[in-house]
Parts: C-alpha cells; structure tokens; sequence
C-alpha cells in the first residue's frame, strides 16, 4: 500500500510521488476509495445504450454512445454535460473509472452538479462480411487530429442528439470534456478550438505526442491568448515512450506551458502506466475540482 503526497504546489501544479511503506509496493498499484464504490445511499442514475449511424461530419462511421442520466434530473431545468471519448472504457460500473458510480455519489453529495453524462465510442467504417471488431477504426483520425472537427461532430449530432430526450445547458461553464490517451488531447483539441463549447477539460494519459501533430500544443499554448478553459491532466512516469514521444514529458511540458500562462488546470502525476488505473482512482478528485464553483444556468 503507498499513499500520495504533494511533492510541489506552483501555481496549481501538484506533481505526486509515492512513498512506499514496508513492504514495497508495485508501481501503479493505487487503491479505489468510497466514491469509487455504490453506496446505499446515493441513488442510482440510469445509463441508457445508443447507435449513431447517420454521421455527416465523420460520414460512413458508425458508434455506440451511451448516456447517462441522474436520479436528480428531473426535467425542469438544464443539466450540465459531461461528454467522454472511448466510452465503452467509462460508461462500465467495474471497469478502471466506474464514471457513472462516481457521478452518482457526487452528485447525491451535492459535490458537482446534476450532470448527464454521454459516453462515445470511436466510430467505425462497417465493412461486409467482417464482423464489427474487424471493422476499420476511425479513432486516431477523430482524437488526434488536431482541428475541430471533433467538436463539431459533438455540436451538430451527438448534443442535439441527446437534446431530444433531456435538457442540456448549452452555456461552456455547464459543460466538460473527458478522455484517455488520444481520447485526452481529443477532450483539450475540442476544447482549445472551441471554449465556447466545453469550458472543462479532463485528460488521462493524453496522447500529447506527435501522433498527428499534437505535440504542437506547449508551444502553441504559450504563444496564444489565454483562454476560458479549465484543464486536470493525469499522468504517470510509466507512460509510454516510442516513436511518436514521451507520454510522460509531453504531459509535463503541457502542465508548464499552462501554468506559464496562468491557466487553471491541474497535474497529477504518479508512478503508472498507459492505463485507466490511476485515472480511475483519482476521478472522483478530479471531478470535484473540474466542477467546482459552478454556477446554476441562467
């Protein structure tokens, strides 16, 4: 078992190191707390599966989106919206992140607001004969590119979309963006080009490296007006390391050029690997900081 502790504050960056305990623990062991967890007295939201087939922005694709909606919702005033890339990996109650279980202890707990929360899938070019595992993903070309077509993709189809059956705010402080690996630069790319949409950023292990040109985004930040985003970063010093970068420096890098221009984010870092396991544990911290301060729409 290790604990976590602040290694430095600068500025919102908080970079954490483990220090083990007799015996010694194996790197990217981290331990599930109680908001992780169902708990009898939080009630349950409902989660919902769907299938987009009719994509003009990402056209011949095909998905599957899950939404999610609160027991608190109750269909008089707009929630806020959460949406998260490679859905399939969130939208499970015991997978690594568990999102819908830690939506619910939250927001019964008043420690983020009445949030619907929309999981989506990569899409995937259907092709005969094959079945769909072997169909041909589109997921680098939708998360890495860096450009907002992603998010038009969210404004023109998958929001109006889910609009139909519940309420959604439409202002930016209503709304987050969440991700792991190419799915986390997805989250920060749709929301750099479009603050105006998604106003919160949550990217695990992101894929800020040169997979498509991302890792244009410290030097760009620097060089660009600041702008209304809120970003947590999550990454560890076992990230990956090939062709396309360092995980692990790509994350620092982005963490400096954010506090360089005084940006509100936030970086915690530890000792895993290209994976959902830190990302998991931390989400509910995570979500209590992205979502802090929000106010009521209009």
């Amino acid at each position: 078992m290790r604990r976590l502790f602040p290694l430095a504050t600068l500025t919102g960056l908080i970079v954490a190191v483990t220090v083990p305990r007799t015996p010694i623990s194996a790197a990217d062991d981290y331990t599930y707390g109680p908001d992780s967890a169902p708990q009898s007295n939080a009630p349950k939201g409902t989660v919902t599966q769907f299938r987009w087939k009719t994509s003009k922005v990402f056209e011949g694709t095909e998905r599957d989106y899950w939404v999610y909606v609160p027991s608190q919702y109750d269909g008089r005033a707009p929630a806020c919206v959460m949406v998260f890339q490679d859905g399939g990996s969130y939208v499970g109650e015991k997978g690594q992140f568990r999102a819908p279980v830690v939506f619910d202890n939250l927001i019964h707990k008043k420690e983020m607001p009445v949030t619907v929360g929309i999981f989506i899938n990569p899409g995937k070019f259907p092709t005969p004969g094959k079945e769909e595992k072997d169909w041909r993903q589109n997921r680098s070309f939708e998360y890495d590119t860096v450009s907002n077509q992603y998010a038009q993709f969210l404004e023109k189809e998958i929001l109006p979309e889910v609009g139909k059956n519940v309420k959604l705010r439409t202002d930016s402080d209503g709304r987050a963006i969440c991700g792991i690996s190419s799915g986390g630069i997805c989250a920060f790319t749709a929301a750099w080009e479009r603050p105006d949409l998604f106003s919160k950023v949550l990217s695990h292990v992101g894929s800020f490296t040169n997979i498509r040109g991302g890792d244009v985004y410290p030097g760009l930040i620097r060089k660009t007006e600041r702008k209304p985003i809120r970003v947590f970063l999550q990454d560890g010093a076992g990230d990956l390391d090939n062709l396309h970068g360092h995980w692990p420096l790509a994350n620092l890098s982005m963490a400096a050029s954010l506090k360089y221009m005084d940006y509100d984010y936030k970086l915690v870092y530890g000792d895993g690997g290209h994976n959902g396991k830190h990302g998991g544990v931390t989400l509910p911290d995570a979500l209590r900081w992205l979502w802090r301060d929000t106010k009521p729409a209009k």
